[in-house]
């Protein structure tokens, strides 16, 4: 992996040098064991610990197979696929493994005893099978995380229609939390080159998904003027959604949990924001009984911030929680669109706001090539920026997980798999410039926010909940992965 490393490293190293290199037998990984799936049995969804569940492992190469390419990987960022992989849920990743691995020889090797996980990469073609043509050793790419087999017309007007669609490095095997990833050859797109690898890696499942489900006519359509309610609206996910917004003219409605979160979206450049939390919004009375005295008050809320006027749509993703509620606000004729769940699965919403008012639910998945390479040309083009909050390093990918897991973070967390350190491989200075302020946006929050915790920390330690935050967050970097 050092030749590699070095070669990568090195301003003057040619295609021919690449090919030349030797790929070593094995690498490390980061993944979950098949002989472990049942170890948070009998636990919460909160009490599973992903720093208990993910190892970094020494793996074998896989083969490189037609239509595929093995790339070094420099940078991986966290998704919340990764922490649903982590903690077995909804159920294990095996079971895909298993299916994949039944549907031709090749897809064999992905049903092992072990899942290397991770759904976003930033690094250096090294080898390409036979078929490949647009792409060479040595070419700097990025990944999305679409993978399809194309042998059903099913996916040809598009391919998430493709009835052997896959999300790579969570149904399929040989993910980007690694030295080394397999991909398709089609899941490949230029790497931006005023980015380094970890701000190159962070936007691609994420970025895509917000385009497909935001702007594209497979999702909601937006268009200019439109009143968009985004959940989450600093997260990983909400955070492009809400940069889509604000870079096709539209009005974003911002809901987050903090005062923190809400800033992150004034700086982004969002004026209508609501705070759930200083709201005190409960929209369930009870684990069965919504309260929709609770959505009118919601609903009343964003009619203050738009003038009047409910929401064209709603970008959703929370699921149970929240999903009653987005139904109810959106306007006559309006739109839900949704692509995850993640407060729950099971959505309950009152029809007669849908039927009676011709409302529409849109479900929403990844993202097919041409979308996911438009959301990547507006990364490159400076149009969209990254929000990664905090990079980590391979070792520390538990921790990067658990804090997704419990919420603790910022737009994207980022991993260091083979760059030594942050901010390598940046390729067009001038532009980076012109969009610093951008790029850096997540990660100057991120500083102030652990300054601000490092003062209270230091201030109120006779407050039983500060010190055992700080001590915490004081062990996080010390851990292995377990």
């Amino acid at each position: 992996m050092n030749e590699i490393l070095d070669a990568i490293l090195a301003s003057d190293t040619a295609p021919e040098d690449f090919a030349a290199l030797r790929i070593p037998e094995s690498y490390r990984a980061v993944t979950v064991r098949k002989d472990e799936a049942e170890m948070f049995a009998g636990l919460t969804t909160r009490e599973k610990d992903p720093r208990k569940s993910l190892h970094v492992d020494e793996v074998p190469v896989p083969e490189l197979g037609p239509g595929e390419a093995l790339v070094a990987v420099m940078a991986s960022s966290v998704n919340y696929n990764s922490v649903w992989t982590s903690i077995f849920e909804p159920l294990p990743t095996f079971g895909f493994l298993e299916r994949y691995g039944k549907l031709s020889p090749l897809a064999k090797r992905h049903d092992l005893p072990y899942h290397i996980i991770g759904s976003d990469l930033a690094g250096v073609v090294l080898r390409t099978g036979p078929g490949v043509n647009a792409w060479q050793p040595g070419a700097e790419v990025v990944a999305h995380c679409l993978s399809v087999e194309l042998e059903s017309s099913d996916g040809h007007n598009d391919t998430m229609l493709d009835p052997e669609q896959r999300i790579w490095g969570f149904e399929t095997n040989f993910g980007g939390l690694a030295e080394i990833a397999l991909v398709k050859s089609n899941q490949l797109m230029p790497k931006p080159n005023h980015l380094s690898w970890e701000e190159a890696a962070a936007p691609g499942l994420v970025n895509s998904t917000a385009y497909r489900q935001l702007v594209s006519r497979n999702g909601a359509g937006m268009k200019q003027g439109d009143n968009v309610l985004i959940w989450g609206a600093s997260g990983g996910l909400g955070s492009y959604a809400t940069q889509f917004a604000l870079a096709g003219g539209a009005n974003p409605i911002c809901v987050v949990s903090s005062s923190q979160k809400a800033e992150i979206c004034r700086r982004m450049g969002a004026e209508a924001i609501i705070d759930r939390t200083a709201e005190d919004y409960k929209f369930w009375k009870d684990e069965g009984t919504q309260d929709q005295r609770e959505w009118k008050r919601f609903g009343k809320k964003i009619r203050e911030l738009t003038g009047g006027e409910d929401v064209d749509i709603v970008f959703e993703h929370p699921g149970r929680e929240t999903f009653g509620a987005s139904v109810y606000v959106t306007r006559k004729g309006g739109t839900i669109v949704t692509c995850a769940s993640t407060s729950g699965y099971t959505h309950e919403y009152d029809n007669r706001y849908l039927w009676m008012q011709l409302k529409r639910i849109i479900g929403s998945h990844f993202a097919n090539y041409r979308e996911a390479w438009e959301a990547n040309r507006l990364i490159a083009k400076g149009k969209i920026h990254p929000t990664l909050s905090k990079t980590y390093r391979l070792e520390d990918t538990g921790q990067a997980a658990y804090d997704v897991h419990r919420n603790l973070h910022q737009g994207k967390v980022g991993v260091l798999c083979l760059a030594p350190e942050e901010g390598m491989g940046v390729r067009d200075q001038a532009m980076r410039d012109r969009h610093i302020d951008a790029i850096n946006l997540f990660r100057d929050d991120s500083s102030e926010r652990t300054d601000k915790h490092s003062r209270d920390d230091s201030s109120e330690r006779t407050d039983k909940h500060s010190r055992d935050d700080s001590s915490e967050r004081t062990d996080k970097h010390s851990r292995d992965v377990r």
